[in-house]
């Protein structure tokens, strides 16, 4: 009898998928990170740094040939920067999707978004799709604002350990040429070179590497559905796809859907220069898209949130505005239709 079932493991334990080395990898550093986390905090509604890397790490245990990790880059301060690739091993790739989120270190909802992401795709992978998400870009940042929260302390933080923000770090549509550069200059700020940081420099050698045909980067908070161009007053060639995709991710957002709309279009003085998504189309041809999440209301309606810069862009309760998030992402994860977004790669 023994020997029977010690037969039979072995038999099932060689039938299941080898767990790749990116994966032991990951999983190593995750039992660290969620080791040495907080038992508690004060914001309950959200999911600490240490506790999102739990969640993710069941997945990685649980399904580890939809969902594998891999460490793209470092911060300034050498945290890595971690990527998880999704898909259905059992079918080739012919589309790839960017998801990434957090490049300001206050804006957590982006985060909370992208973790949900991965809870559903891993579970019900996109048959040809690969999708990338790159949950916390801004890590140095992100452990700041943890370190303010858990002190009870009130501070401002946008940038990363050098204090730049990576959201202007990027090397397309860096020149400023509106007119209100003279009279509004903070609008118009890139940093000194382009990709001249770690983490922006990990998106990019990613964004070189993979080709992705579309791409999400999620922020807070604004209530808005961006397209490129973010540095430019001028249409972009392919302006009317990503228009048309961005009407599809509207509708599914429901009731009081984001607004839709080119970045550089939302507010007749701002540009945005030196940003991601501008970055991605530029180069690669990715139909990129900017979601704010929220719409920040409450800072308004709560005067004790204005007060707080961490409500500034995370409300009490994020769920509504998660669940819009995961509406407008998955949309561009699984709606390939060819009027929209052109033929499939060959």
């Amino acid at each position: 009898m023994w020997m029977i079932w010690t037969l039979f493991c072995s038999v099932w334990a060689t039938s299941l998928p080898a767990m790749p080395t990116s994966n032991r990898s990951y999983l190593r550093w995750a039992d660290r990170v969620v080791e040495s986390g907080p038992e508690v905090h004060p914001e309950s509604a959200y999911a600490f740094y240490s506790e999102l890397h739990a969640q993710i790490a069941q997945h990685v245990r649980e399904r580890p040939g939809v969902i594998q990790p891999e460490k793209i880059g470092q911060t300034l301060e050498g945290r890595p920067i971690w990527a998880f690739h999704l898909s259905n091993p059992r079918q080739p790739i012919d589309r790839k999707v960017l998801i990434t989120s957090q490049i300001h270190a206050l804006e957590w909802m982006g985060a909370e978004v992208a973790v949900d992401l991965i809870s559903a795709l891993v579970v019900q992978p996109e048959p040809g799709v690969q999708v990338t998400i790159v949950p916390v870009i801004n890590v140095d940042g992100r452990l700041r604002v943890e370190a303010d929260l858990l002190a009870g302390r009130n501070l401002y933080r946008r940038g990363n350990a050098a204090h730049v923000d990576l959201n202007r770090d990027f090397a397309e549509q860096r020149a400023a040429r509106a007119v209100w550069r003279h009279i509004l200059p903070s609008y118009y700020r890139t940093s000194p070179d382009s990709l001249s940081q770690p983490e922006s420099r990990a998106i990019a050698s990613l964004a070189e590497r993979e080709h992705f045909d579309r791409a999400l980067s999620f922020h807070a908070a604004g209530g808005f559905i961006y397209t490129p161009w973010a540095g430019a007053w001028e249409r972009p060639n392919d302006w009317e796809k990503m228009h048309a995709l961005g009407l599809q991710m509207q509708a599914a957002q429901g009731r009081r859907p984001y607004r839709l709309v080119q970045l550089s279009r939302f507010l007749f003085f701002f540009r945005g220069h030196g940003m991601e998504l501008d970055h991605l189309y530029a180069r690669h041809g990715t139909h990129a898209f900017l979601v704010e999440l929220t719409r920040g209301g409450f800072i308004w309606t709560q005067p004790s949130s204005f007060r707080n810069y961490f409500r500034w862009y995370n409300p009490v309760d994020p769920a509504h505005h998660t669940a819009q998030g995961l509406s407008a992402a998955l949309v561009l994860v699984r709606s390939w239709d060819r009027n929209v977004s052109g033929d499939p790669k060959e």
